[in-house]
């Protein structure tokens, strides 16, 4: 049996280096991309932008960026994090594939594509941390605001035992004042509890970026070790 490659390996194959809303899809069609993770709300029209975009594997999920439960409403579910965490395991499986590029989008780039992203950098990069983790996403999408409700399902699943969100109450701490408009607009639309995480927390997280300077975004940085016990642009609307 041919076994998974190793987690150094598994920085040289795979760059997860882009994260987007729909408005910027089309200056990704020629971006050399091979795999693509969609994420739009239920009955959204397919994108006839992708028609344009060169070859890819595509996983495509519905579901709302909501938090709470409400009429008409499609919350993300277990299930759709567990597939979000298998297209992820995808990528490493054949290791006779060459680079992997990887896209994420929602509508706004903002929150359930930065959830996203967050559990797939934790998955391939098993040496950061947690606060690691979000300091590698906001290198790669600064305008991150994750949705908890998809953190909270990938920290059970990726066993972290509290830790991410934990690390998400420390990301949104550091977020309010640097994109105040978007934390403003989660509070007042249904997502007030997590900005209300952000006052239990420290603002702990900064943007990771390599000795060189270089953004994480081109797979090339370690990041921080796990120490202990582990301790954009989009547009705001409608659709996160």
């Amino acid at each position: 049996m041919e076994s998974l490659p190793s987690p150094m390996k598994r920085l040289a194959m795979t760059s997860l280096r882009i994260v987007c809303g729909l408005d910027e899809l089309a200056t990704h069609s020629r971006s050399g991309l091979t795999h693509v993770l969609s994420i739009l709300d239920p009955h959204y029209p397919k994108p006839e932008v992708f028609s344009a975009f060169d070859e890819h594997d595509k996983l495509e999920l519905r579901f709302h960026g909501a938090i709470e439960p409400k009429r008409g409403v499609r919350l993300p579910r277990e299930k759709d994090v567990a597939a979000i965490l298998e297209f992820g395991e995808r990528l490493h499986a054949a290791p006779n594939l060459g680079q992997r590029v990887v896209l994420v989008h929602c509508h706004a780039g903002i929150s359930r594509s930065t959830g996203a992203m967050a559990m797939l950098i934790a998955q391939a990069h098993p040496e950061l941390d947690e606060e690691g983790v979000f300091e590698r996403l906001i290198a790669i999408r600064p305008r991150a605001w994750p949705n908890s409700r998809m953190i909270g399902y990938a920290d059970d699943l990726q066993r972290r035992k509290g830790r991410l969100i934990e690390a998400l109450a420390g990301l949104y701490r550091a977020q309010i004042p640097r994109i105040p408009e978007i934390a403003e607009y989660m509070r007042d639309n249904g997502r007030r509890r997590e900005y209300e995480m952000a006052a239990q927390a420290r603002p702990s997280v900064e943007p990771y970026r390599t000795d060189a300077g270089r953004s994480p975004a081109s797979g090339k940085g370690q990041g921080r070790a796990r120490e202990g016990s582990g301790k954009g642009q989009g547009r705001v609307g409608k659709g996160k």
